[in-house]
């Protein structure tokens, strides 16, 4: 049976406002992006009658930092006002000084979150950066008690042996929830104008011969944390935490390759910070919103064709993704089914 390839209901999107980051994280090249980009206001309200066809439910900002964002408050004003959740993923390094406007036009943030306070201050290369989060997270808290903050973790070469440490950093830091992920270093996503090399991804990713201390460090997670698991407090379950291990055992040629199970580009897009359009962060681009309105985009031939034809299951982009959004599929605007948990 084939992919239905029409888009008539999009509960999730991913926009990235703002091209720039204030860390300089070496697992990621945002923060080398020189140019600065925006969608503004004005854009966003082109495309608002297209996002309420479509149903869209959520959007997460995404970066770049949205912080950096010279009117970002704007933006999640436009948005909340037609009834859509506003998320921020962020890196919590301008929570403290923004506390006033995040608390009033926001719906939750999730943090990047490496490690316990050395590990985190030196994967993102800012000194201070753990403190300055903990402080932006209590000033929140104090305009609005109860606000949404959740963690992801990206498990890479600097914080593999420490999970358990970052879990007890999540509890210090007041969280609702983490997350974890491995690292991306396969793709040409996230500022990368093309793949990292051998020489690279290596620098990044769990060493080959450490794969196992990564698989005894989450086994040891997974029996330690069993009530985190089981309250939610840890959003993947066990099973996707040692998709993890797997995942670094096949960019080692240690086990074939598995995807994800996911379903995003039946369910979510991503606009980046140019107005470009994917189906994921990871494949090739549809269209431009500067260009086209979204849902002209979305069910465009092209984009059908591409819908229609993709196998999450073999597709080689698909295998080496570290991430998935797996939803219901809707069937028709605020389909009761569509369970949206920003954490």
């Amino acid at each position: 049976m084939k992919n239905n390839p029409m888009i008539s209901s999009l509960p999730v999107l991913i926009l990235m406002p703002h091209s720039r980051c204030d860390c300089r994280c070496i697992m990621c090249d945002i923060w080398k992006q020189r140019s600065v980009q925006e969608i503004s206001e004005a854009q966003l309200s082109k495309q608002l009658t297209a996002m309420q066809h479509l149903g869209v439910q959520w959007v997460i900002f995404s970066g770049g930092e949205p912080l950096l964002h010279s009117n970002l408050f704007s933006l999640c004003t436009l948005l909340r006002d037609k009834g859509i959740k506003v998320t921020l993923l962020s890196t919590g390094q301008r929570l403290k000084e923004l506390s006033p406007e995040i608390s009033k036009c926001t719906d939750g943030v999730i943090l990047s979150l490496d490690g316990p306070e050395p590990v985190h201050d030196a994967i993102r290369r800012v000194k201070g950066a753990f403190a300055r989060m903990k402080e932006g997270i209590l000033a929140v808290r104090n305009i609005r008690p109860g606000y949404a903050f959740s963690a992801r973790v990206t498990v890479q070469r600097q914080n593999f042996m420490v999970l358990r440490e970052t879990v007890h950093a999540a509890r210090i830091l007041g969280l609702d929830s983490i997350s974890f992920l491995a690292v991306d270093v396969s793709s040409n996503a996230f500022n990368r104008p093309t793949p990292w090399d051998a020489r690279k991804q290596q620098q990044i990713s769990v060493p080959h011969n450490q794969i196992s201390d990564l698989e005894k460090e989450i086994k040891n997670l997974i029996q330690e944390f069993s009530k985190e698991f089981d309250s939610g407090f840890i959003r993947e379950s066990p099973e996707k935490m040692d998709r993890i291990v797997h995942h670094y055992r096949a960019l080692a040629g240690k086990a074939p390759p598995i995807s994800p199970r996911c379903n995003a580009p039946w369910v979510s897009t991503v606009i980046e910070a140019d107005g470009t359009v994917r189906p994921c962060f990871f494949h090739e681009a549809l269209g431009n919103v500067h260009e086209q309105e979204l849902g002209e985009i979305l069910n465009a031939p092209g984009a059908r064709r591409f819908r229609e034809s993709l196998d999450v299951e073999t597709n080689p982009i698909c295998q080496r993704c570290v991430c998935s959004l797996f939803l219901p599929m809707p069937r028709r605007h605020n389909d009761p089914r569509i369970q949206i948990n920003p954490s």
